[in-house]
């Protein structure tokens, strides 16, 4: 185990910078792993293994890795703040040497591989789970990642407690996903996205669906009223102006028990936005506020709080 300072984003210059900025906050990184080489495990300050904790996993977009996905969106400085174990794990090389998960079927196994990245993740979190009492799992996921995260939703509804989502989408066929159990669902996406379209598209011969879409289809499986509400005020998530950028739509009311639908529509935003400094705060607000019931109405309760991981002795 080795300290590190939250001073830099990638792991090598946090570890060179760590005797010139003494005061920054610190983490612990605990290498594990469960079957593909080491991932690094973030784990807060104050952390004690029986206390329950949330997970927040970063899944890359196609081509990329964890660690440059991580000093895209920064989520290693906000870990101490919120109290989360955090990884930022690999997706496997392809033909042409990039790397990708296999989500949905859409998005991004081009070439065909046999590749099991839902049970891989899933045996990532269980591993976890045996030596922290894991309450919460949230995953977050760029593009590719995006699509693996509605994927793992669907696959682990169990374990999954929300997912958000930039410039991904989920199946376009809602029988493709099965019938998971609700989750919360938070989908970002701009409308000039050249690459995943707002409005839906095809990648080959395989479609996937729009961001509103995605959503509505979410907020379905939760037994949400797909009423929208739209009265939330608009977010920055862009740096530079204008400086609200972002309409919020929810779909939170009449839900069952652990399910919601949330857009964040970046106007005039691309693939890769031009992130605000603090956008990895907001989204981990997002996640913690869906413990807050009176976000929702009618009564809506939500999150899974128990912990439902085995602590190792």
């Amino acid at each position: 185990m080795r300290r590190i300072p939250e001073c830099s984003r990638l792991a090598a210059i946090l570890l060179f910078l760590l005797a010139f900025c003494p005061d920054a906050l610190a983490f612990d990184v605990v290498p594990i792993d469960s079957g593909r080489g080491m991932v690094d495990l973030l784990v807060p300050d104050a952390n004690t293994p029986t206390e329950p904790t949330p997970l927040v996993l970063l899944l890359h977009g196609y081509s990329s890795n964890g660690v440059n996905q991580e000093a895209y969106m920064n989520f290693s400085s906000v870990v101490d703040e919120f109290g989360f174990l955090y990884a930022y794990p690999d997706g496997t090389a392809d033909a042409t040497g990039n790397q990708f998960w296999n989500a949905t079927d859409a998005c991004c196994n081009f070439f065909g591989s046999p590749v099991d990245d839902s049970g891989y993740l899933r045996g990532l979190i269980d591993l976890i789970g045996l030596s922290y009492a894991l309450s919460d799992v949230y995953i977050v996921g760029h593009s590719n990642g995006g699509f693996m995260s509605y994927r793992m939703a669907c696959d682990h509804s169990d374990r999954i407690t929300a997912v958000a989502s930039l410039a991904g989408a989920t199946f376009l066929d809602p029988a493709d996903c099965g019938s998971p159990d609700p989750v919360h669902v938070l989908q970002i996406h701009g409308t000039n996205d050249g690459t995943i379209l707002y409005v839906g598209a095809c990648l080959g011969p395989n479609c996937y669906p729009g961001a509103v879409a995605t959503v509505e289809q979410w907020a379905t499986f939760g037994g949400c009223d797909l009423v929208p509400d739209t009265s939330a005020p608009d977010l920055d998530l862009v740096q530079g102006p204008p400086e609200d950028d972002t309409t919020v739509t929810r779909y939170a009311t009449d839900c069952s028990d652990g399910g919601s639908g949330t857009l964040w529509t970046i106007i005039d935003g691309v693939h890769s936005p031009n992130l605000a400094s603090d956008f990895s705060r907001q989204v981990t607000d997002y996640f913690f506020s869906l413990q807050d019931d009176s976000l929702f109405s009618d009564g809506f309760e939500s999150g899974n709080t128990a912990a439902w991981s085995t602590v190792a002795p």
